[in-house]
């Protein structure tokens, strides 16, 4: 009997839906408050240079996702980059170590979003939001204890909610009749001064962390039909919707609750379910408890992509030889890493009943920042120097200008977290590095042994990467 593989059975359709349910979780509904608090009548310019990074951090994601449609997406492109018989296995496992530690706290920030929106229909106590938090984890790996063929079909039931609410949301700014009014104002108070400030530096931390997961379609590159065209076109698909949907949702709300009056809620630290304000002030009540369902519909979608793509990180790792072995296992029926998702839910699980959302926000996107975004940045560029870019699929356009501008912005993006968020990163990445050294030593590997072997490309169908 043959050992068990993962199936190539998503499309671009289901690629891009996969994405799109990862980028829109309860985060656009926390944050926008939180970026017209900040921003002022300018809170646009927020959302529109989390657009821009997204999509030139994109073109970094499609070239190396192309090049190499394995599931674990980073954790390929940082070996592959770096060497994987040299630095590389330590890069690697580096990303590894951190998705171990933050995909379970991204999947945390999720339910407990949806916990606290939770509470704009039901009250509920400190102790029985924890509850509720634990029980969404829960149900989202109940849904996806199955094949990824039937996944597929689950996103796009849930891309269907993100895509009502947000357009509801949408359309009830513009049957308003004072849409545009945002726009218009956007400029109001304009200076350069801000837009090279710490406050605009932590609104677009909080819209940038909105946009994350317009690359989950890398961590499924094993799962992805004609990853070579398919993965670069989902994301872009992926990065510019959402962007349109994103400013249009935040322009509709703007429209009909002035960003006076929220940053006023902000300062004050009250009325965190400005959606459901605004349904509610162009609706009534009942219109409003049904939006919230939906905002819940979307957080739970989210969620659910968000442990679909990480559950493949540490698998990837183990059948390399480079994790634990027995996350490298398949259900023996239904294909999928099972061992890695229950051990991330577990986590997501416990860290849910401990940790607040606004603990962990920053400090996931400044680890994210330096191992994975900044380090593949460099790593296109020493593979390009090394072997060249005739073979690539999808080469990005006007290189390296692409690969300048994305280190150059997430830099800015680190800076703006703060000394104890950068603190805390440089005590979780001084501890994988020390955590990397002990392994190494044990199993022979970089720096104390060199082990020669094929490259990633020798474990790719090229058949299938057209």
């Amino acid at each position: 009997m043959a050992a068990p593989k993962l199936q190539r059975s998503l499309g671009l359709f289901q690629s891009t839906v996969v994405n799109m349910i990862d980028m829109v979780g309860i985060g656009p509904f926390v944050t926008l408050p939180i970026v017209m608090g900040l921003m002022g009548g300018m809170f646009l310019y927020a959302w529109i240079a989390g657009a821009i990074l997204s999509l030139v951090d994109a073109m970094i994601w499609s070239e190396l996702g192309a090049a190499y449609p394995l599931a674990g997406g980073s954790y390929n492109f940082l070996k592959e980059a770096y060497g994987k018989n040299g630095m590389g296995r330590m890069m690697s496992f580096l990303y590894v170590w951190q998705t171990v530690i933050q995909a379970p706290l991204v999947a945390a920030s999720a339910a407990i979003g949806f916990s606290q929106y939770l509470g704009y229909l039901v009250e509920l106590g400190p102790v029985e939001q924890k509850l509720v938090s634990a029980s969404v984890i829960v149900v989202v790996t109940i849904l996806l204890y199955r094949k990824i063929d039937s996944i597929g079909k689950i996103a796009v039931l849930l891309w269907t909610g993100v895509i009502l609410t947000i357009g509801w949301i949408i359309i009830g700014g513009v049957a308003h009749g004072n849409f545009l009014q945002p726009l218009k104002d956007i400029n109001a108070g304009f200076s350069w001064g801000q837009l090279a400030s710490f406050a605009f530096g932590q609104a677009c931390i909080k819209s940038i962390y909105s946009y994350l997961g317009y690359y989950n379609v890398c961590h499924l590159g094993a799962e992805i039909k004609y990853p070579g065209k398919n993965i670069p076109r989902s994301m872009f698909i992926s990065v510019i919707g959402i962007a349109i949907l994103y400013i249009a949702m935040n322009t509709s709300v703007a429209s009909v609750i002035s960003w006076q009056e929220v940053k006023q809620w902000q300062d004050a630290g009250i009325n965190n379910f400005v959606v459901s304000t605004f349904i509610e002030r162009l609706y009534g009540h009942a219109a409003a408890n049904t939006a919230t369902v939906m905002i819940l519909w979307v957080a739970l979608a989210s969620l659910f992509a968000v442990m679909l793509g990480y559950s493949r990180v540490p698998y990837a790792a183990a059948i390399d030889g480079a994790f634990f072995k027995v996350f490298g296992k398949l259900h023996p029926t239904r294909n999928f890493p099972y061992i890695s998702l229950l051990v991330l839910a577990a986590f997501a699980f416990v860290f849910s009943l401990l940790f607040r959302m606004s603990d962990v926000i920053s400090g996931i996107l400044a680890m994210r920042i330096m191992v994975q975004f900044i380090g593949q940045a460099v790593g296109v560029v020493i593979l390009r120097k090394r072997n060249g870019s005739k073979h690539l699929p999808y080469k990005m356009p006007l290189y390296p200008i692409p690969v300048i501008l994305a280190i150059a912005m997430w830099l800015f993006i680190f800076y703006s977290t703060g000394f104890a968020v950068i603190k805390s990163f440089l005590i979780v990445f001084g501890t994988g590095v020390v955590v990397y050294f002990i392994y190494a030593k044990l199993q022979h590997q970089w720096p104390y042994k060199t082990v020669a072997g094929a490259t990633l490309t020798d474990d790719i169908d090229i058949d299938k990467n057209n």
